[in-house]
């Protein structure tokens, strides 16, 4: 039995993190793509487990939300009556600390109500206080964060308005978006001193430099929402804790008081693969070893 040695797991997240695909990967490091998935998908629950323990009672005075568009194994133009909901259109939803520049809450799913509601409440469960909140100007948000926060909040909405040109779809702002003709704000809850996703949206740019499935048009996409989702948690957990932030000059975990030190992507390997985390079934898988070609 062929076991992945410590350093060649840390190797392969090391990689993964740095907006490497994993047929690239599997190049580099001579390692089987399937086992390179496997790693991925088990690291990325264990980021998820850890996000969801440490991230908890954090001080925040300004928090940004947004979404941004991806899509796991075919367009949402081809779906079809039994593809399901694990096709198609995912959105990730992103919560940042203003001043921290810390992920706060994140989630994939689909745009809508439902998924809206479920992380702004996870987000409620994580910071203290009552936070200034910023979003877009998606309709869901007002409902969703009136809900879980109450009157303990102050939140606004910035729109942009764009100039669209006749013929052109609304499916290709998401690739190339059309100038921007215009900005409204709005103030939803209480009087907001500042209303902006500028951080947020930096983010996204963040995000898809750093994860490979998640650059546009190119055939790096994911083909199972379960790789989806443990690329994002793995995305998290790293931005957080091992990325010095260029402004901060720390990473934003220590600035929000959740670290004390930079950790590294071996550190993030061993409490991610230590941590025991939810398995599609519910059951629960501890650490585990890597053999070639998949999981022991």
């Amino acid at each position: 039995m062929n076991i992945l040695p410590r350093e060649k797991q840390i190797e392969v997240v090391a990689a993964l993190t740095e907006g490497v695909s994993v047929r690239a990967a599997e190049r580099l490091t001579g390692i089987n793509r399937g086992t390179i998935l496997s790693l991925g998908v088990r690291v990325g629950q264990g980021c998820a487990a850890l996000h969801d323990r440490l991230m908890r009672d954090l001080n925040v005075g300004r928090i940004e939300l947004d979404e941004a568009w991806s899509f796991v194994a075919k367009k949402q133009a081809r779906l079809t009556l039994e593809d399901g909901q694990d096709k198609g259109d995912q959105y990730i939803f992103l919560a940042i600390a203003g001043a921290a520049k810390a992920i706060l809450s994140y989630r994939v799913g689909k745009r809508n109500q439902a998924h809206t509601s479920a992380f702004v409440a996870d987000l409620r469960a994580r910071v203290l206080g009552a936070p200034e909140i910023s979003s877009d100007g998606w309709n869901c948000y007002p409902g969703a964060i009136e809900d879980a926060f109450g009157i303990d909040v102050t939140y606004g909405q910035i729109e942009k308005h764009y100039g669209v040109q006749s013929g052109v779809v609304e499916a290709a702002r998401r690739y190339s978006p059309a100038q921007v003709v215009a900005v409204s704000k709005r103030r939803v809850v209480g009087r907001p001193r500042h209303i902006s996703t500028s951080y947020v949206e930096r983010q996204n740019l963040t995000l898809r430099m750093q994860q490979r499935r998640f650059t546009r048009l190119t055939n790096a996409f994911s083909k199972k929402l379960e790789n989806h989702e443990a690329a994002v948690a793995l995305y998290a957990m790293a931005f957080n804790f091992c990325r010095v932030h260029e402004t901060l000059r720390v990473t934003p975990a220590m600035q929000l008081g959740v670290a004390d030190h930079i950790w590294s992507i071996g550190e993030l390997v061993d409490a991610a693969l230590s941590i025991e985390a939810p398995t599609p079934a519910g059951r629960k898988a501890g650490p585990f070893r890597i053999i070639d070609g998949g999981r022991e």
